[in-house]
């Protein structure tokens, strides 16, 4: 039964003609299928509907064609021929009582056109602001591109209630919409009636609302979402403006949806911002107007959420992060089952499906995505197939899924850990600065292990094949891991580096271990995502001088796919960390590393007493390739199967490990792909 702490968050409640059934609010967020995989999107919204979202938007959704954001991936509402792709999504997402929104965005100032060709149309005229730093301007737009541009709303509201969507979110945050570009100083610097002052620069969503209400009538609801402070001092649209606006404009959209900053000031990894980081921003708001207020904050805690609406910072709890790694979470709250809620880790592996243009994974949520491309629903799975019993060799995130997701099936299940305790590379990175709530991945697999009596757990087992082939389990999986390399092969090196010994060379698995390095160190990562970083950050507060080298021209390099490569520059700057980039590592001596920059080959050297070498990794596989060589006995030993996963397979981050353990449980039993697609896709249909 349900908590009564949290009964008000299923309190029902208005939104201008409609009423949301609950308070869970899965505000707009993309996922990497956009135009090109509609159905897949459609399918994960209909899982948020069924898992009890009381409202469920689309993510940013371009309404016109002189202004989208190639290469990145959104939905698409150019034309009728639009329609049919989006309303399979909003029927989808109207399943089980929620209400279906979609965010429609006019991208102004961030809209290169790369794919139309069309010259960018903005408030004012100024370069192009967009991740890529297209070399574009922006023409400014006059009378007639403002009368155009309101036209194109309206046509775009006529789709959308065509389409079958209850509400329609006009894009005001990140930087991103239209809306916020006509109310900062920063991109509105007109002198007619629509620049100058806030309430001539509120002219404009003035217009566009009053257009749009008059289009689609009193049966949807109109909500605006604007940033809170874009961070950038008196300059641009600040926190005490943002006040001003929702005074000035009161009753103006049927619900006001507040968002931080940038979006990378928004949805900040757990490194950088913790649950609730917008509460100072909001609070107060929702006393300036009597419509409802949505707002965000990575929320994974029931009480958390309780307590925002009660204080009356917030109506809604506006959900992204955390709705993608649990969709069902209001209902496990609605049930009672607040400990099986898999809470989002704030890792933001989610938002490089968008970034990268390839497809959206979660680190927590392996369904994510999959629901139909694989078929695969985040609560339900198959019931097993013919054979019963499954060994589970390593205790890692792949392990981990792969045992709780056979068990699910009903396998008879047996879990064996090498060392003392469960969770393999995130019970070690867990304990490194800024990543504890990344241990959330074995915390949750972990205790829904402990709760199925048809799973054996053994740690402090580390197996032979011997062994493993005197067990008898018919089907063997080696999840055993990596460790990472101490002699620099990764990108620059292909191998091995020359390497004085009388140099101590620490890779990150020694300093997880507990091994630190003192005085002196160089820092060479070449492997770009977040554990050079960290473990530069690490040694810093240990007392060490730190110089990190990477061949790199940003410290970090991928995690801007992550959306905190600035901060963490910010971070190790604060700290005291010397930053070298371009430069790459090309020997160690005694006392010293001799540098090339990546572009010269300009040879330094850089004096220090230790170096911490994060390159790549090498899989653990020892066990897996014992084992295969014995294929021929398997049936003798009762074998079916032996697959090797996650890292023991091919290093990669968490959310690959995760994946890799929830397919292996799945195709359990099944017959092999062959030559076929593992999955569905969408194809383009062909005009005439």
């Amino acid at each position: 039964m349900r908590d009564p702490r949290y009964d008000i968050l299923f309190q029902p409640l208005g939104v201008g003609p409609l009423t949301a059934k609950n308070r869970f609010y899965q505000v707009p967020h993309c996922n990497g299928g956009g135009y090109r995989d509609p159905s897949a999107a459609a399918a994960m919204r209909g899982v948020k509907a069924e898992g009890g979202w009381g409202v469920i938007f689309t993510e940013q959704t371009e309404m016109h064609h002189t202004s989208e954001i190639t290469p990145f991936i959104e939905l698409r509402l150019w034309e009728d021929k639009d329609i049919p792709s989006i309303a399979k999504m909003a029927a989808a997402m109207k399943t089980h009582g929620a209400l279906a929104g979609i965010q429609l965005a006019y991208s102004g100032i961030n809209g290169p056109n790369m794919y139309t060709k069309e010259v960018p149309l903005a408030p004012s005229a100024l370069p192009i602001r967009t991740f890529t730093n297209d070399p574009v301007q922006a023409r400014a737009m006059d009378k007639t591109d403002i009368r155009n541009l309101r036209r194109w709303f309206v046509n775009a509201a006529r789709r959308s209630k065509l389409a079958g969507f209850d509400l329609i979110c006009l894009y005001g945050a990140h930087g991103f919409g239209i809306f916020q570009h006509f109310l900062s100083r920063a991109t509105n610097q007109r002198g007619d009636e629509y620049g100058g002052s806030l309430e001539n620069r509120s002219r404009f969503a003035r217009e566009v609302i009053a257009d749009m209400r008059e289009a689609v009538g009193d049966t949807m609801a109109l909500t605006l979402r604007v940033s809170l402070d874009e961070t950038i001092g008196d300059l641009g649209f600040s926190n005490a403006e943002v006040r001003d606006f929702v005074s000035m404009n009161a009753e103006l959209p049927d619900l006001w949806d507040l968002a931080m900053g940038t979006w990378e000031d928004c949805s900040g990894p757990s490194r950088f911002k913790e649950e609730a980081a917008q509460e100072a921003w909001v609070t107060g708001i929702r006393d300036l107007s009597p419509r409802p207020v949505v707002g965000v904050g990575r929320f994974t805690s029931p009480d958390v959420m309780a307590r925002m609406i009660k204080s009356g910072r917030l109506d809604f709890i506006g959900c992204a992060r955390p709705s993608i790694a649990d969709p069902f979470l209001p209902r496990k709250i609605d049930e009672g089952r607040v400990e099986d809620i898999r809470e989002c880790i704030g890792c933001n592996i989610c938002i490089t499906g968008d970034m990268t243009q390839g497809m959206g994974r979660c680190t927590q949520n392996p369904t994510w995505m999959e629901e139909w491309r694989r078929g695969w629903h985040p609560e339900k799975i198959a019931t097993k197939g013919e054979s019963q019993t499954v060994l589970v060799i390593g205790s890692g995130p792949a392990g981990l899924e792969a045992a709780r997701a056979a068990a699910m099936r009903g396998y008879d299940v047996a879990l064996a850990e090498a060392r003392p305790d469960f969770g393999g590379r995130v019970a070690r990175e867990r304990l490194l600065p800024g990543l504890s709530a990344w241990g959330r991945v074995a915390d949750y697999r972990l205790f829904q292990l402990k709760q199925r009596p048809n799973v054996q757990m053994y740690p402090g087992s580390r197996l032979t094949a011997d062994e493993v082939m005197e067990f008898g389990f018919q089907h063997v999986c080696v999840a055993t891991g990596s460790h990472w390399r101490a002699d620099g092969v990764a990108r620059q090196h292909v191998v091995p580096m020359p390497v004085d010994a009388m140099m101590p060379v620490l890779t990150p698995d020694d300093l997880m271990e507990g091994r630190l390095p003192a005085g002196k160190v160089v820092i060479f990562d070449d492997d770009h995502y977040y554990m050079g970083g960290v473990l530069a950050e690490l040694c810093a507060r240990q007392g060490c001088e730190v110089t990190l080298v990477t061949p790199s021209a940003f410290v970090s390099d991928w995690t801007a796919n992550t959306l905190e490569q600035a901060s963490i520059h910010r971070r190790l700057v604060s700290l005291g960390v010397r930053i070298v980039l371009n430069t790459g590592l090309v020997a160690i001596h005694a006392g010293e590393v001799e540098t090339n920059c990546s572009y010269t080959n300009q040879r330094a050297r850089i004096g220090c007493d230790s170096v911490v070498m994060v390159a790549s990794r090498r899989s653990d596989d020892a066990v897996y390739l014992a084992l295969k060589s014995r294929e021929a006995d398997w049936a003798d030993a009762g074998i079916r199967s032996v697959k090797v996963i996650g890292d023991a397979a091919a290093p990669a981050p968490i959310a690959w490990a995760t994946f890799a353990g929830h397919r292996y449980a799945r195709e359990l039993d099944a017959p092999d792909w062959g030559d076929a697609l593992p999955f569905r896709r969408e194809v383009t249909r062909l005009e005439d």
